[in-house]
């Protein structure tokens, strides 16, 4: 979502669609009226919706849309197309461009993550999924008439149909962050990346303060994370009950306990009810993992069954 810096009431949100068929919700929406209504001023087809829309914040009129062809089905994951890629519009929404320009327009582009500088708005960095290996790190300086590639390395790329984020520093133009399984930055215009430890792996989305850059807050499989020196240290996620539960059941005891497999991390059990909150002592794990389910049994509750990946 862009909300127009001086129009609260000016919205666009980049919509991929029903992901499991084809979907005429697919592509760019706008909003006049905070929301109330909208109207699709972006469609490519009904396979391509938007992964993601950056605003030039000096120019609220100028917009860059990463457009990306996907769908899934039971046994695949489709990702790529002749139309996906990075469109610009300079008049708010009302026409719209795909850019060229040194971008990989000759292949299949998959999933395209898009952000302008606000440091300097002919800055625009794409992080692009594409085939025959010409995906990668691309920055135009030029307000996207024409693009180099700068970073082609395959962590930045892993698992596009997950991951693939890229979000500009808003006070200076040469750093720029990129999410993936890690959370990286480069400071030398897109050139080279560093990788920055923080405390869950599986990196989807970054705010960064515009009046204070060194803050910032990550959001990952874990949960939340907050920074107050540009990704040197981060916050816990002790603090915060942000686990995703995929099933649930109970046991026989009395009061009982509550099971589940968390994402991303172990099963864990939990009394069904506690006064005063829960905190790290108040469950433990009970075999498995995250993409299992978890059978108790129902005449001795210390008799427990949990399954993982591989038919563990």
């Amino acid at each position: 979502i862009q909300v127009h810096p001086k129009d609260a009431n000016l919205v666009y949100a980049a919509v991929l669609g029903n992901l499991f068929g084809e979907s005429d919700d697919r592509g760019v929406y706008r909003s006049k009226d905070g929301g109330e209504t909208w109207e699709k001023v972006l469609f490519v087809s009904n396979r391509t919706g938007a992964s993601d829309i950056s605003m030039d914040v000096t120019n609220p009129r100028i917009l860059y849309a990463g457009m990306w062809h996907t769908y899934r089905t039971p046994w695949t994951i489709h990702s790529g197309s002749m139309d996906g890629g990075v469109y610009r519009s300079t008049d708010g929404g009302d026409t719209w461009k795909r850019l060229e320009g040194g971008l990989p327009t000759d292949v299949m582009v998959g999933k395209t993550a898009v952000s302008v500088a606000p440091a300097d708005p002919n800055r625009v960095w794409a992080l692009i999924e594409a085939a025959d290996d010409k995906g990668g790190v691309y920055r135009s300086d030029d307000g996207g008439d024409s693009w180099t590639r700068t970073n082609d390395q395959r962590m930045l790329q892993q698992r596009a149909w997950y991951y693939i984020h890229i979000f500009a520093d808003p006070q200076n133009a040469d750093t720029v962050y990129a999410l993936n399984t890690g959370f990286y930055k480069s400071t030398d215009g897109g050139r080279t990346w560093q990788d920055y430890d923080v405390p869950h792996g599986d990196n989807h989305d970054l705010w960064i303060n515009p009046d204070h850059p060194q803050m910032m807050v990550n959001s990952n499989d874990g949960g939340a994370n907050v920074s107050m020196n540009g990704a040197e240290s981060w916050s816990t996620q002790m603090n915060q009950p942000t686990s995703e539960i995929y099933g649930v059941t109970t046991d026989s005891r009395h009061p009982y306990w509550v099971y589940g497999a968390q994402q991303d991390n172990s099963t864990a059990a939990v009394p069904g009810g506690i006064g005063g909150g829960f905190g790290p002592e108040d469950f433990y794990a009970v075999g498995g993992g995250e993409s299992g389910h978890i059978a108790v049994d129902p005449h001795d509750y210390t008799t427990v069954y949990a399954g993982s990946y591989g038919g563990t």
